[in-house]
């Protein structure tokens, strides 16, 4: 089968990240050219790769079969349609789009276009969170019943970070809310196998920054009747709290399982506690090479690769993307209207 020829749209932390897993660790796959960004050119320069000058120069070269687009949300639409356009299978960060009604665009250029929607969801990919959706699977838990989930950071960190990325601040986008928990509402889907179909939250900013949905607390209603708790919060005090970056906690009838993506694995049932996992560990920042931190990443890159060349949808596509997007965006009006949310929500309201 052909080799992809795979153009990266975005420079920053995660341009590197999929230039580096499409060059060194997927198979079937080549880095082709990077464009977009202040530092495209010494990315590229970086690879040996060209740095086209625009999204339309590269996905002009006949040797481009996909894009990834690591940009920010709020251009997501615009790009799609451009590399659909020309033929260009499609591979978007998360969270995919800031509502659902770009989404569904999204959705129908590749349709359109007949070329495939891919959307990052690396928690799918980490082979502690396999190893729990394994043990779901199984049925070592029973019925799963309830669920919990928070991703909390400290507030000095959301300065920091606010500040090297002020596309966040962008009311077009989806923000810092969206970016963690489009991450949370999918992998709680992915566990349970089950869509949300109520929603009820709150919303607030407590600290001095000019960024909305800061903190939100959200109930999710499952079909089937399991029900979850979502905490999303950049706005911790120091020191922060303890295992809480990426915390998920199932129950089921007969056991359950607490696991916290970069720390541990552990499962309860016959009345006792073991640690069933512990991730390999490594410093996110001095380490953005890392095979241990790009390993969910080239599970991403290489399930896209498979499914262009196989002539399949990927496993993580665009209604996948949209699902989280609208549990995101259903807190949000929520939140605004005082009021539990079903879903789906109604797409001209957004």
């Amino acid at each position: 089968m052909k080799t992809v020829g795979i153009g990266i749209v975005g420079s920053g932390f995660m341009g590197l990240t999929y230039s580096e897993a499409v060059a060194h660790h997927a198979q079937g796959c080549q880095l082709v050219a990077v464009t977009g960004g202040k530092r495209a050119a010494a990315l590229a320069a970086d690879y040996a790769v060209p740095c086209e000058p625009t999204l339309e120069s590269m996905v002009a070269r006949p040797d481009v079969d996909a894009v990834v687009l690591a940009t920010p949300d709020q251009d997501r639409l615009r790009l799609t349609r451009i590399a659909a356009a020309a033929g260009k299978h499609v591979l978007a960060e998360k969270p995919m789009a800031p509502t659902v009604a770009e989404c569904d665009a999204m959705i129908e250029a590749c349709r359109a276009a007949n070329v495939r929607l891919g959307v990052v969801k690396t928690e799918r990919y980490r082979k502690l969170t396999q190893r729990a959706k394994q043990l779901i699977d199984q049925g070592t838990l029973g019925p799963i019943r309830m669920l919990r989930t928070v991703s909390a950071f400290p507030l000095w960190l959301t300065r920091d970070l606010l500040e090297s990325r002020p596309w966040m601040l962008d009311p077009a986008g989806g923000g810092l809310f969206f970016g963690m928990a489009t991450h949370n509402a999918d992998f709680l889907r992915w566990l349970t196998g089950r869509d949300v179909r109520r929603v009820f939250a709150q919303v607030q900013t407590y600290s001095d920054l000019p960024s909305p949905a800061l903190s939100v607390m959200a109930q999710l209603e499952f079909d089937g009747g399991a029900m979850a708790q979502m905490w999303i919060t950049s706005e911790l005090p120091r020191p922060s709290l303890p295992s809480s970056e990426v915390r998920f906690q199932v129950l089921g009838r007969d056991g359950m399982l607490d696991l916290e993506n970069f720390e541990f694995l552990d499962l309860a049932r016959d009345g006792k506690w073991e640690r069933v996992e512990t991730p390999e560990r490594f410093d996110y920042l001095k380490e953005p090479k890392s095979p241990v931190r790009l390993y969910p990443h080239r599970g991403v890159i290489q399930d896209f690769v498979d499914a262009i060349r196989a002539g399949r949808e990927p496993v993580v596509g665009g209604a996948e993307g949209r699902a989280a997007v609208e549990i995101c965006q259903a807190c949000l009006i929520s939140a605004r209207e005082r009021q539990p949310i079903d879903l789906p929500i109604a797409v001209h309201g957004n």
